[in-house]
């Protein structure tokens, strides 16, 4: 008969304890151990019949054959991008992200393209009833026969009917919401949480089924979910974005069969999302001309390069504490490249309120952007409006020197479509863009030199 006990779950990272902690030894949080029962199969209790010939036999590497995999395509080509081509067979996805930021109805898209491929796509929802998918469904289009729709929460009979139907591609519409009976542990908790992913796992690797799965997560990280599932499933993909603003951000932060470097960009509008065909026209559309503050930098999201705009403003504080804010990138990093300007070029910022801003939303942490946010620093700071055809990049070290930047050549070529007149580049770049006609490519070796163009 098996025992219970219990076991104290860090509800943000997973982190398992005997007893109760009041910081977690994992993410280093506060007051994220909950209590949760489990049941302990008793020792010598395991499956009698197992006999030698049903263990698993090790292979050398020679014995092993590989065959090409054939992936599914989604039809949505920001979403292929990001998976790396398409859906594998047999593959487990989590798709994480805020609450309402759009993940169901990305899904959704999804099942609509497959089914029109006769794709057999079972969709399973423990948050919505029939006919709210219906409603939804019919803002997106029409649908092919071959989608079928079930609301239910129990994981025992999900399983029956997946093996059932023998569907291709299987929805989890969350994983919150869904139970195991095995587990005493209420729906949501971190031990269901794992019992309903470890099932679906052995589901897509023993079916070749490829499930995706959803998982909410709150800023405060109150609810189990992406954080402890990451190293079960094979992708994790994070949709990103302001629930209230338009745009949304497909983001791979794992991924077994491609590329974690790949972002996806979709619009919300009334029909579903629509896939941004061109980042960087619709991340610089509203730039204002002839603003000082502004400048316009070439960021690398893996094979993509994307045009964002940098906005600053630096304006005489009038407390004894200078105010500085960073959105949409490291704070920490704005306040070092302040200290190269003060020490380096002799600017006296220590006096200011400075705040920088990516506009359209994007999140960018490449060093690269290090130029362009010094650049629209001192334009705010003498006024001087930077040329609106010029755009810069490069990295800023602590004695003032402007490093290379890998993949320059695709990122000038993109200033270059855009229409940009004017790069400013490192200096140790020049040589990879010397092939590049109908653009006047700048090269700086530090931060004055950059300067003295404003």
């Amino acid at each position: 008969m098996a025992k219970s006990k219990t076991i104290f779950y860090c509800q943000n990272c997973g982190h398992e304890s005997a007893k109760w902690m009041g910081q977690c030894p994992g993410c280093k949080e506060w007051n994220t151990f909950v209590e949760e029962p489990v049941k302990v199969t008793a020792k010598g209790k395991g499956n009698p019949g197992l006999t030698h010939s049903d263990l698993a036999v090790p292979k050398t590497l020679s014995e092993i054959t590989l065959q090409a995999e054939e992936r599914l395509s989604t039809h949505i080509g920001e979403m292929d991008r990001v998976l790396g081509g398409g859906i594998v067979p047999g593959s487990l996805t989590l798709v994480g992200g805020d609450p309402g930021i759009g993940k169901s109805t990305l899904l959704l898209q999804v099942c609509k393209y497959l089914s029109d491929d006769d794709r057999k796509v079972l969709y399973i929802s423990g948050e919505e009833s029939l006919k709210q998918i219906k409603i939804r469904a019919n803002r997106i289009g029409e649908f092919h026969e071959s989608l079928q729709l079930l609301c239910e929460t129990n994981l025992d009979m999900i399983t029956q009917i997946i093996e059932g139907t023998k569907p291709e591609v299987v929805i989890i519409d969350s994983i919150q919401t869904m139970y195991s009976e095995t587990v005493s542990a209420s729906p949501g908790s971190v031990s269901q949480v794992r019992e309903s992913t470890g099932v679906l796992l052995k589901i897509a690797k023993g079916m070749g089924v490829s499930i995706f799965i959803v998982g909410h997560v709150t800023k405060e990280g109150a609810v189990a979910g992406p954080r402890v599932l990451e190293h079960m499933v094979d992708t994790v993909l994070y949709f990103e974005g302001d629930r209230h603003a338009s745009y949304r951000i497909l983001r791979g932060v794992k991924n077994r069969f491609g590329s974690t470097n790949e972002i996806g960009v979709f619009e919300m509008q009334r029909v579903g999302l629509v896939e941004v065909k061109n980042p960087s026209e619709f991340m610089l559309n509203g730039k204002p001309e002839g603003a000082s503050g502004s400048v316009v930098s070439c960021s690398m999201e893996g094979t993509r390069p994307i045009l964002i705009e940098i906005q600053a403003l630096v304006c005489q504080s009038n407390f004894g504490f200078p105010r500085r804010q960073a959105t949409g990138t490291d704070f920490n990093r704005v306040n070092l490249l302040m200290a190269v300007l003060e020490k380096r070029v002799g600017l006296q910022l220590s006096s200011c309120d400075a705040y920088v801003n990516i506009a359209g939303g994007m999140k960018i942490l490449e060093p690269a952007v290090d130029l362009s946010i010094v650049m629209a620093i001192v334009s705010s700071y003498k006024n001087r409006p930077i040329d609106d055809q010029t755009v810069a990049f490069g990295e800023v070290g602590l004695s003032g020197e402007v490093r290379a930047v890998n993949m320059s050549e695709q990122r000038i070529q993109e200033v270059k479509k855009l229409g940009f007149t004017t790069c400013i580049v490192p200096c140790s770049n020049l040589e990879a863009a010397r092939d590049i006609k109908g653009i006047k490519i700048i090269g700086v070796r530090s931060v004055r030199e950059a300067i003295d163009l404003i």
